[in-house]
């Protein structure tokens, strides 16, 4: 008799969370470094909702800072430091992915990464002292973290308006409709033009439709 794998009662805060890297670091004198990229994984058999969470949201943008993960796959979600000033040089800020059920709100588990801005690469290079291991411990351990709002990439832009073919498509409408109406006699409109009543129905038809692409963009 086959036996049915029963999925264990979870915990809310008991979830491994994997996540790479666990640090990130940002170059002020390299444009490439500004972006990053957090990998989270799930190697359950259940699919995951996740959050992304942020001490200092507003100095950077998320792309999918909410979003799910199938059963034993991964997700990419793409940071950008979006405020790469001298003053931020050296603060360390920090990032929490919580993770939790389809199905439910509560949090199963989380992971925190920190985030750090450097002037140069060299910066990197130096190990840091005792003393400010200490410091960056006290700091991390009175964190507050804010919603982290998604951002809009690049390749997802805000539509500007209705495409020219729409506009010009819904003036041949509208001149159609203005065109006499076959079997109209007192008119200056050669024949020719004279539409029937059928092709006058899909112009206003078409001219609807139209309208409700241009109202929605």
């Amino acid at each position: 008799m086959q036996q049915h794998r029963r999925q264990p009662e979870l915990v809310e805060g008991s979830l491994p969370v994997f996540v790479f890297p666990t640090e990130l670091i940002f170059y002020a004198d390299e444009q490439a470094s500004h972006k990053k990229v957090l990998t989270l994984y799930n190697p359950y058999e259940f699919a995951l909702k996740f959050k992304v969470l942020c001490t200092a949201p507003n100095k950077y943008a998320v792309v999918d800072a909410t979003g799910a993960v199938k059963p034993q796959c991964c997700v990419d979600i793409v940071i950008r430091h979006r405020d790469v000033r001298a003053c931020h040089y050296g603060v360390i800020d920090k990032f929490r992915l919580q993770v939790s059920e389809q199905s439910q709100r509560k949090a199963l588990g989380q992971k925190e990464v920190i985030a750090t801005l450097l002037p140069s690469a060299q910066e990197h290079a130096q190990p840091r002292p005792q003393e400010e291991e200490r410091r960056v411990k006290e700091q991390l351990a009175d964190s507050i973290f804010f919603e982290q709002a998604t951002f809009q990439p690049e390749g997802r832009a805000v539509s500007a308006g209705p495409s020219l073919l729409t506009v010009l498509l819904g003036l041949v409408c509208v001149a159609a409709l203005m065109l006499p109406t076959l079997g109209e006699i007192d008119s200056v409109v050669p024949v020719y033009l004279h539409l029937s009543v059928n092709k006058k129905l899909v112009a206003a038809y078409v001219l609807g439709l139209l309208t409700m692409v241009i109202l929605r963009t």
